[in-house]
């Protein structure tokens, strides 16, 4: 049975029962560092796969791709705002994942969790996603493609003491997405690939807003 439920180790779950929401500014380079993924180099953006981080790929994206990429966003834009920006970056990840999917296999990750497949490296649950979308936005931003925003560490929310007290534990699992900031306001914008098929555009949306009231009512793909 495939389930939209991020996959956690037993070890997290526990302290995770305490308190479940983990949406603190800080680093992406600490937050990866906190899986074993390393920061975007030149050249490569690592990727994890097979559930939780436990498999980390390092992808390439050439002189090439970073032109096609720049080509995509600047044909995306309408406007030199940041919701435009936010939208150009949407498409970005989206074709990085494609490239990404086609090298390391990804490109068969089902939407959402399927708990039996942990330890598969075509598949990605919510941390692989997250980490692995802070990596596209720090090469983005790297390169000047994204000027309007910063790249947050990203962020886990849930209420698990809310499901279990419903009877329903898992209803309010803890999800995790990458961020962008808008630099003019401070708004904090999740970037969530975890939910769509691999190669789909992320849904963006204010942090407030997003995964505010559980797994059946997540946001739709930007457009």
């Amino acid at each position: 049975m495939r389930l939209f439920l991020p996959f956690i180790t037993l070890g997290v779950a526990a302290a995770l029962l305490a308190g479940c929401n983990n949406l603190a500014d800080g680093p992406p380079e600490s937050r990866l560092a906190n899986y074993g993924a390393a920061p975007p180099s030149e050249h490569a953006v690592t990727v994890c796969h097979a559930y939780g981080c436990q498999r980390k790929t390092k992808v390439v994206f050439n002189g090439a791709d970073v032109a096609a990429i720049s080509a995509l966003m600047q044909k995306t834009k309408k406007a030199d705002t940041p919701e435009e920006e936010r939208r150009a970056v949407a498409y970005a990840v989206g074709w990085m994942e494609t490239k990404s999917g086609e090298i390391i296999g990804t490109k068969s990750d089902r939407p959402g969790m399927d708990f039996r497949a942990s330890g598969d490296p075509s598949q990605q649950d919510c941390v692989d996603e997250a980490m692995t979308t802070t990596g596209y936005l720090m090469f983005l931003y790297q390169r000047g493609l994204i000027k309007h925003h910063t790249v947050g560490g990203p962020v886990q929310k849930g209420k698990m003491l809310r499901g279990a007290l419903e009877g329903n534990p898992v209803k309010y699992w803890p999800h995790w997405t990458a961020i962008l900031k808008e630099n003019s306001n401070g708004q904090r914008w999740a970037v969530d690939s975890w939910i769509y098929e691999n190669g789909e555009n992320p849904a963006v949306v204010k942090v407030e807003e997003w995964y505010i009231d559980d797994l059946n009512n997540l946001p739709k793909p930007a457009t």
